[in-house]
């Protein structure tokens, strides 16, 4: 860690300050911070400032680094305490657990996202199915309480407005087997009510935003949040959340963890109840309430599967059982009619929540365990959870909250003692008493039976008659006045700040709190009629059946009085802190740098308040009491060895901590360190530095020693290599040119007897040094085989072989079908066979163009269908010689229409189809377009025998094979397309928009 972390980015741990202050503990906190080093450790513990950016400290290559590492080889980070979390957890066989706090927006919900990550990353690397399986769920479970316990706070986009603690089980490989999640404290009053620029739970805004249109005309809602009352103000909170994409995957996540149709439904159903329940208002009939909405009573009894006539009744009255089991029904009053709906708003939503961490805690459970088979079954335990909060109006949620921060700091502080303590006690170190603030008289302020705070509301929700908030601060004045943490303004006349009978003030180990005692025993009570119970149990919903079994029970049935909600919470405390105290600790401490979420400023106050209330100085101060440092014998010579000449490189004493006391003794530290049976305690962080000073010094000399040996050894090595290397090669290489040659006189010695000469005979691979060999064998080969052919053929067929040869190397595979495989005649004019009719005719002409023009040969002859610039169609016949090209009119005894010297003609372009389209491009931009007539394909013997002439003559000649076909006629551009048509029997040009088509047989 010491080579990664250097001087510019401060000190990497706390303990290791020179002085011990507030200021210097800010002003590290700050340079690492600035430095994008948001982590550091005080000794075990982690401190994460929230960086308000994207930083690359994650993903599988960080991952990879810190993977099985010691917690102090790499610089402070989340994947290091989760690591030796795990290795505690793998290695002894010892219950583990990861505490992560801070206030609200410091970045727990991040923190304990990377340390699941983590986890799962590092397991199963066998890649067993089941695991997988199970590290899926775990992950996938996040998302969807993120979407029904988070929600966008002042302080917070993503803010967790519940507690959760979440148990990960192993296998005794160290293999994730299953889960279970506690959830603690929901904060359900934010459904029907929020702060100015906040917004309620994310669930609502997700199913408005991404649920499909059939879906909300099912739910008879709107996509304008706004059209609610318990989701309008949020509307105007600015949020960096994509909810409809975030709908998508909490619908996927659901699916992963096995809910089924029917599940999800019911879920998008309660929130749709909640939204409409918003909506409902209330007039007055005298002193009783009446439901002004009818229409939104019907909707709201069909998403609930429930009976309007229910509904109605449920709302406007309440049933009370007397003592003499009579049931009278009482009408609610305005005011009764409308804390009903709030109260029915808040359980129901309370009860979806607990009802989904209840279905992923059946998902996510250990199957089929037993310790006989499957070995001990070890856990590592993740407690994300509020922070302290200090708002301007702190209510009871505040109250239970900071009451959960005081149990969480208690135990923090003393299972960092007890480890101190224990590792002294096992190093045989003599154990001092460390002074520190012990706020047991805090948590008994509130929890202590009888006399605390929670006692006192109890007291105050079970007295018969009414009783207000007021009369609770009086009461608590009277019982608690003499205590030195508890006053108001009744006890406290000069503090201003407070009012009287409506305040009371807690001095809490981060500070004092003042708490508006409005609304406490509302809150604490938790009252919701029986009869909202009933009509959701009596739901034919199976699963709102399910979250209210309690709405079975009889009006006349005569039950306990239920719990309290601060009761409730203090148990679930006590239980909690019971269940951490069992496990191994390691805690993650997060700071918010500001309240703007920028990532360059650093608010020195807002800083300096949770460093307090954080306890992260008595953390330092518990952690430098006896001794700042301590390492292993062997990890501390491992490091510091080549300080001491007695070490270096290896010491001759009979065990390590005899050698790590020559290395102190060298340096005069004697008085500064203790030594331990497997450890050296150093006390203070100067004779670590001095230490690491001196080690820095040694390593250029060290490095350049190592350098100059290695590099010697590798050059020898290498050398030796080398030689061996072209010894090797020069024998390899001899063998395989034998063998190469020997193979080929094998495969060839009898190709003059074979029939194809030897083309079917494979040639070896050649080895490389023989490719450019290889490659002149063939090429002597293939004009050998060649030669041979040619020998055979007659010279009569030679023109006609030429001729298509140069077709093939025109066309070059563009187009398939070309004659190659008939005989090419050439001037079927003159043949009686191809024109029996008009040949007599075409040979007088053909004769008397010869005599004028004095050509020496004809190339090619045929009768073709033209189409000219005036879109004009003729049947004409082509005669091509050895130096032009003649346009004929058959039907006027092939009297010459038009005469074209080849030197005129530029190229030829032909389509890739059947067809027997052929254009004759010319320098004057006014090409001849015409369609060869007759049954037989011959547009390749047109191509071959222009280009072999061309050839011969040294004349270029370019050969187009495209579809459709560009030309010029007199300099305008045309595009002549080819269109198959079965019933066409002759080919014929017709005009288009852009040129012609030719319409072709399609038989």
């Amino acid at each position: 860690m010491a080579e990664q972390e250097s001087s510019e980015y401060g000190k990497a741990d706390f303990v290791l300050l020179d002085c011990l202050t507030a200021e210097e503990f800010l002003a590290n906190l700050r340079v690492r911070f600035e430095k994008n080093r948001i982590y550091t450790y005080i000794g075990e513990v982690v401190v994460s400032v929230n960086p308000y950016q994207q930083i690359d400290l994650y993903g599988k290559d960080m991952i990879e680094h810190y993977k099985g590492r010691e917690l102090y080889e790499r610089p402070p980070h989340l994947y290091a305490i989760a690591d030796a979390a795990y290795k505690a957890m793998k290695r002894r066989a010892k219950d583990t657990c990861i505490v992560i706090s801070g206030e609200s927006g410091s970045g727990k919900t991040e923190a304990s996202k990377y340390i699941m990550q983590y986890i799962a990353a590092i397991t199963n690397p066998g890649q067993r199915v089941e695991v997988e399986s199970v590290k899926n769920t775990l992950l996938k479970s996040n998302c969807i309480l993120e979407a029904f316990g988070n929600a966008k706070t002042n302080r917070n986009d993503n803010s967790s407005r519940f507690g959760k603690y979440m148990d990960i089980n192993f296998d005794f490989k160290g293999d994730p087997t299953g889960g279970h999640i506690n959830n603690y404290l929901l904060e359900k009053s934010r459904v029907i009510v929020q702060q100015a620029g906040e917004r309620n739970f994310h669930s609502f805004y997700q199913l408005l935003q991404g649920g499909s249109d059939d879906m909300l005309q099912g739910l008879y809602l709107q996509r304008d949040a706004s059209e609610y009352a318990f989701t309008k103000d949020g509307m105007t909170a600015a949020t960096g959340t994509n909810d409809k994409a975030n709908f998508k995957i909490v619908m996927n996540a659901m699916q992963v963890l096995g809910f089924s149709e029917e599940e999800i439904t019911a879920i998008y159903k309660v929130l749709a109840t909640i939204l409409h329940l918003g909506n409902l208002t209330f007039d007055t009939e005298g002193d009783t309430a009446l439901v002004s909405n009818g229409r939104l009573l019907s909707q709201i009894a069909e998403v609930t599967m429930t009976e309007t006539d229910s509904v109605r009744k449920t709302l406007l009255h309440r049933t009370v059982a007397t003592g003499g089991g009579d049931v009278i029904e009482k009408a609610h009053t305005y005011r009764e009619a409308l804390y009903g709906r709030d109260a029915f708003a808040k359980a129901i939503y309370e009860r979806l929540f607990c009802w989904i961490v209840e279905r992923i805690n059946a998902v996510i459970a250990v199957k089929g365990y037993d310790p006989r088979v499957h070995g001990k079954n070890t856990v590592i335990g993740v407690l994300d959870i509020y922070g302290f909060e200090i708002f301007d109006s702190n209510s009871f949620e505040q109250f239970c909250i900071n009451y959960c921060n005081e149990k969480l700091q208690q135990l923090f502080i003393e299972l960092i003692l007890r480890q101190e303590q224990a590792e002294y006690q096992r190093e045989g170190i003599e154990w001092q008493h460390v002074d520190y603030f012990n706020n047991q008289i805090i948590v008994d302020l509130v929890e202590q039976p009888h006399k605390g705070i929670i006692s006192i509301l109890d007291e105050a929700c079970m007295t018969v008659g009414k009783v207000t908030d007021t009369m609770l601060v009086d009461t608590m004045d009277a019982k608690l006045g003499k205590h030195a943490h508890y006053t108001s303004r009744k006890l406290a006349p000069t503090e201003k700040d407070m009012e009287f009978n409506k305040h009371f003030r807690i001095k809490h180990y981060a500070g004092q709190v003042t708490y508006a005692v409005d609304g406490f025993i509302d809150k604490n009570k938790d009252n919701l009629y029986q009869d909202f119970k009933r009509l959701m149990y009596n739901s034919v919903n199976p699963v709102l059946k399910d979250m209210w079994p309690e709405g079975e029970m009889s009006i006349t049935e005569v039950t306990k009085r239920p719990l309290t909600a601060a009761t409730l919470f203090r148990s679930s405390m006590i239980a909690l802190v019971v269940n951490l105290e069992c496990k191994e600790p390691y805690y993650v401490r997060c700071i918010k740098p500001n309240d703007q979420k920028s990532p360059v400023l650093f608010d020195y106050e807002r800083c300096r308040h949770q460093v307090e209330y954080l306890g992260l100085l008595e953390n330092v101060r518990v952690r430098r009491a006896g001794f700042a440092y301590r390492q292993p014998y062997h990890r501390f010579l491992l490091r510091y060895k080549m300080t001491c000449e007695y070490t270096w490189p290896n010491h001759l004493m009979p065990t390590d901590a005899e050698a790590v006391r020559a290395i102190i003794d060298q340096h005069g530290f004697q008085q500064d360190v203790a030594y331990g049976k497997t450890k050296i305690f150093i006390r203070t962080p100067q004779t670590l530095f001095e230490l690491e000073t001196e080690r820095a010094e040694k390593f250029p000399f060290i490095v350049l020693f190592l350098q100059k040996i290695w590099r010697g050894t590798l050059a020898r090595k290498r050398c030796r290599g080398m030689r061996a290397v072209y010894t090797i090669m020069t024998h390899y290489k001899t063998y395989k040119v034998k063998a190469y040659l020997m193979e080929i006189m094998k495969r060839f010695q009898n190709v003059r007897s074979m029939s194809d000469y030897g083309k079917s005979v494979v040639w070896p691979t050649p080895p490389t040094v023989l490719v450019p060999f290889d490659e002149n064998m063939k090429y002597l080969f293939r004009r050998w085989r060649a030669r041979q052919i040619v020998k055979n053929i007659a010279p009569s067929d030679m023109p006609q072989i030429k001729a298509k040869i140069a077709a093939m190397d025109s066309f070059l595979g563009r187009r398939q079908d070309w004659g190659v495989q008939r005989s090419w005649e050439r001037d079927y004019l003159s043949s009686a066979k191809d024109n029996p009719e008009m040949m007599s005719q075409y040979v007088t002409a053909m004769n008397r163009l010869k005599l004028k023009e004095r050509f020496n040969s004809v190339l090619f002859s045929a009768h073709v269908r033209k189409i000219n610039r005036f879109n004009k169609c003729e049947d004409r016949a082509i005669l091509i010689t050895d130096q032009y090209l003649y346009k004929l009119d058959p039907a006027k005894c092939y009297k010459n229409m038009k005469t074209l010297p080849l030197t005129l003609v530029t190229g030829l372009s032909v389509t890739d189809g059947r067809d027997q389209l052929i254009i004759f491009h010319t320098r004057g931009n006014d090409d001849l377009v015409v369609c060869l007539q007759g049954n037989a394909n011959r547009v390749g013997e047109v191509v071959g025998v222009l280009a072999n002439h061309f050839t011969n003559h040294n004349l270029p000649l370019l050969v187009k094979v495209c579809n459709p076909v560009q030309c010029q006629m007199r300099g305008r551009q045309r595009t002549v397309l080819v269109e198959m048509r079965i019933e066409q029997t002759d080919p014929d040009f017709k005009k288009n928009r852009t040129g012609f088509t030719l319409y072709w047989s399609g038989i």
